[in-house]
């Protein structure tokens, strides 16, 4: 017994046949690895990769008896569904690449030619995507049976040895170089016309748009007029406003000032007073009282001289009126008495 293993980038497809009892079962891997019985299992492999054809078509007469040649591009692989990978194995196992690629273009060139043959040479060469389409579609199930799918076809070339291709070119070239004159001088004719209308029209749009547009100036004018009127007015009232609302405010800053100053009027002649009162007091207690004091000592001293002098002079007048009274009494006293005893008291007297 062996184990095969496939590590191969390129996918392929193991077919495994054959037991060690006799059994004839079939057996497909894709990929991977897989049990097989040494010198009894028959194993076989088919490629799973895309392969590239190239059919071509060499003088093939289309419907109008035009031969062209025509080649192609195919891009085909094996299908890994089951049934359908049963029937390619049953048709290419054991089939080398090359080999089954020649199977498949051998159809693809049968298709080809045929359906060539119901066209014409301006359908294949115009519309090149529709031939493909159909060449596929035709071809699909024929080699569909086999287990291959076409993934692609495209045409890559046509051509053909009689020049039908270039006089068609030259052909529909002069064709549409005079439709192209054709269409030029109608459309010059037309680009006449119509700019003559367009013209017209112009001058009788622009006739109204300047209509509209002097009417528009005159509104505009007038709104502007009125607009400035507004905004003049608007703008004397303003400043009249401002200024009469300056006058208040210059007022009222005056006013304001006139109290600061009437505030720090007073302040300052709160301030003199204080310092008159001050200096009042200085002098009263500087000068004002010593000079009372030495006044009232001087009144003093005066009144007291005074006094002195009168007391004196009372005192004096006194002694005088007591020395006057007591002379006067004695005067009389003696004028009233007896002489003896006059006598006697002078006597005694003395």
């Amino acid at each position: 017994m062996e184990i095969l293993c496939h590590c191969s980038l390129t996918p392929c497809l193991f077919h495994f046949s054959g037991a060690c009892c006799g059994s004839d079962e079939k057996t497909y891997m894709v990929g991977g690895w897989a049990w097989a019985w040494w010198l009894i299992t028959d194993i076989q492999r088919i490629t799973l990769e895309i392969m590239t054809l190239q059919p071509k078509c060499e003088d093939v007469e289309t419907a109008e008896g035009v031969a062209i040649t025509v080649t192609g591009v195919a891009q085909i692989k094996v299908m890994t569904d089951h049934d359908l990978l049963a029937i390619a194995c049953e048709q290419f196992l054991g089939k080398s690449v090359p080999e089954i690629k020649g199977v498949v273009l051998q159809t693809l060139e049968g298709h080809l030619r045929s359906i060539l043959g119901t066209l014409t040479v301006e359908q294949i060469y115009q519309d090149r995507d529709k031939f493909a389409q159909l060449v596929r579609e035709v071809a699909a199930p024929d080699v569909g049976r086999m287990g291959i799918e076409i993934l692609s076809f495209t045409i890559k070339d046509v051509y053909d040895k009689v020049d039908y291709l270039s006089s068609l070119g030259k052909t529909q070239t002069a064709a549409v170089q005079r439709d192209a004159d054709i269409g030029v001088a109608e459309a010059e004719r037309d680009a006449g016309i119509r700019e003559a209308e367009c013209k017209k029209e112009m001058m009788d749009v622009k006739f109204l748009a300047d209509t509209k547009m002097a009417d528009s100036k005159r509104e505009l004018e007038l709104q502007k007029a009125a607009f400035n009127q507004e905004v003049n007015t608007k703008k004397a009232e303003a400043q009249l406003a401002y200024e009469l609302q300056a006058a208040k405010e210059q007022q009222k800053i005056r006013l304001e000032e006139m109290e600061i100053e009437v505030v720090q009027r007073k302040k300052q002649i709160t301030i003199e007073e204080k310092e008159i009162f001050r200096t009042e007091k200085e002098l009263i207690a500087m000068v004002k009282r010593p000079a009372e004091a030495e006044a009232y000592k001087m009144q003093q001293l005066a009144e007291g001289q005074k006094m002195k002098k009168v007391l004196t002079a009372q005192a004096e007048a006194e002694k005088i009126r007591r020395i006057g009274e007591a002379e006067a009494g004695s005067i009389e006293a003696i004028g009233k008495a007896e002489p003896v005893v006059i006598y006697g008291i002078l006597v005694s007297q003395c």
